[in-house]
């Protein structure tokens, strides 16, 4: 008899120590699972973001150094900077659904250029999708002409694309060109000063002292066949063009 008691106590007492050691076991998977979800959803606060479909006020943008802005922030500036050289401006891209063109812009005899913007860091360069996608999408707005704007360049494949297919081309020297002799873009930054100055140095093996009927510096470019010439650095408002 007495043994049948001390059976039923053991017995009692392992179903005590399992109904407390299992819901502390399921408190330790909770508190794992709920560490991942946190580490997961920290964001890096101090990370820059280009592709962010963030943008901020044209007074902002107008002060800020290219490799601190947007994807979004760069396709403003160009707009901004086409309207003010007479353009009409339709921003197409807005958000990130391009299709392969961010803008279409208008000159004032209604000839329709497709724009494909592309805010990229020195070493990252536009591929030759870039191109063929413009190339299929200017068709989608009615548009003859094409032109890419990056702040970096195209890589050997894309300029043969682009040369192959008359796709225009603005890499990042002549972009920070243009935008400084428009005269409202004013980068605040003054760490860019350095940067600036080499974009400078590269640009001014393109740009020679030959000047357009315009008042432009003329670019050296190339055509279908590889032969160099003299284009306005102008284009597409001014269509001028030399032999070297």
């Amino acid at each position: 008899m007495n043994e049948f008691i001390w059976i039923i106590i053991g017995v009692v007492i392992l179903f005590v120590i399992a109904g407390i050691v299992q819901p502390s076991k399921k408190k330790k998977r909770r508190n794992s699972n709920t560490r991942k979800k946190q580490a997961i959803k920290k964001p890096t606060s101090n990370s820059f973001n280009r592709s962010s479909s963030t943008c901020r006020s044209d007074d902002v943008i107008l002060a800020l150094p290219l490799d601190k802005m947007t994807g979004a922030e760069f396709e403003r500036l160009l707009t901004l900077y086409f309207r003010d050289n007479g353009y009409t401006v339709k921003e197409v891209g807005v958000g990130g659904r391009d299709g392969g063109v961010d803008l279409v812009i208008t000159d004032k005899r209604g000839e329709k250029t497709a724009v494909q913007a592309k805010c990229y860091a020195d070493h990252n360069k536009v591929q030759v999708m870039t191109v063929r996608e413009l190339v299929g999408a200017k068709r989608n707005y009615d548009c003859i002409l094409s032109l890419i704007v990056t702040t970096s360049d195209l890589t050997g494949p894309a300029r043969k694309e682009a040369d192959q297919f008359k796709v225009d081309y603005w890499h990042g020297g002549l972009v920070d060109s243009k935008l400084r002799s428009w005269g409202k873009w004013v980068p605040s930054n003054k760490k860019i000063k350095t940067a600036t100055t080499k974009k400078e140095q590269a640009l001014s093996k393109a740009v020679s002292n030959v000047k357009c009927s315009c008042g432009a510096a003329m670019v050296k470019r190339k055509n279908k066949a590889g032969s160099e010439f003299w284009g306005c650095s102008n284009f597409p408002n001014c269509r001028k063009t030399k032999a070297i």
